[in-house]
């Protein structure tokens, strides 16, 4: 599934005046790879994921699934398609506390209408996959952070969607558990052949990217580097 923006503009209201994060934007996202986005703090980063992945409306322009136009959708529908097209992963995993990590990886195929008994034989390959087959009851309290986060990349594939967006996915992690989680989500991409999209501070997991573009000021993006693919 291939991802593109066509003149895509998001301004936000402060005080008196207009902030234009994104301005214009018509890109072409390769299918199939990893790109990893970097750029400044505070430049629009972590806003272009959330519009990629509908869980913010642009103020103007396309974002192109495919030939699907999502930001045109109702919200029920953008939720649906979300929910069958696209996983998301953050910094902080946003685990629900209360439930055990095999709850919270079916939680996505119980919300889509997967039978559950289905969705926790699916959650619990998916666990296993991701070295967590001993931990499948433990809640995240009882996790470490790396175990937490190795929940929350389970979680955002076990649907199988063909897009994963990744906003800052190791920056809450020490450095040898950092490096275990982006060789494990490099690794999923590569079985899954889906596109994995990264926001990153990261300068070794950008490096581990096939591709890296950098976020301009209002929301241009430049080429760094294309290892597998054109942008």
């Amino acid at each position: 599934m291939k991802i593109s923006t066509r003149n895509l503009t998001k301004t936000y209201q402060d005080a008196d005046r207009q902030l234009k994060v994104i301005h214009d934007l018509s890109i072409d996202f390769p299918e199939d790879c990893s790109i990893a986005v970097v750029g400044r703090s505070g430049i629009g980063k972590s806003t272009l994921l959330h519009l990629l992945g509908g869980l913010d409306r642009p103020s103007s322009g396309e974002i192109l699934y495919d030939e699907q136009n999502i930001a045109a959708l109702s919200n029920d529908a953008l939720s649906e398609f979300r929910g069958r097209n696209v996983g998301f992963i953050f910094q902080f995993h946003h685990l629900l506390p209360e439930f055990s990590a095999l709850e919270n990886v079916a939680m996505p195929l119980i919300i889509l209408g997967t039978p559950e008994a289905q969705a926790l034989e699916q959650a619990r390959a998916v666990l296993d996959r991701v070295g967590l087959s001993e931990r499948l009851e433990h809640v995240p309290g009882k996790l470490s952070g790396g175990e937490q986060q190795r929940v929350a990349i389970a979680r955002a594939v076990v649907a199988q969607p063909r897009i994963i967006l990744a906003d800052e996915p190791t920056g809450n992690l020490d450095l040898s558990t950092a490096r275990d989680a982006q060789q494990l989500l490099l690794e999923i991409n590569r079985e899954l052949h889906n596109t994995l999209i990264v926001v990153t501070h990261s300068a070794e997991l950008a490096n581990a990217m096939d591709s890296v573009v950098e976020m301009q000021p209002g929301g241009g993006l430049t080429i760094q580097r294309a290892n597998r693919t054109s942008l």
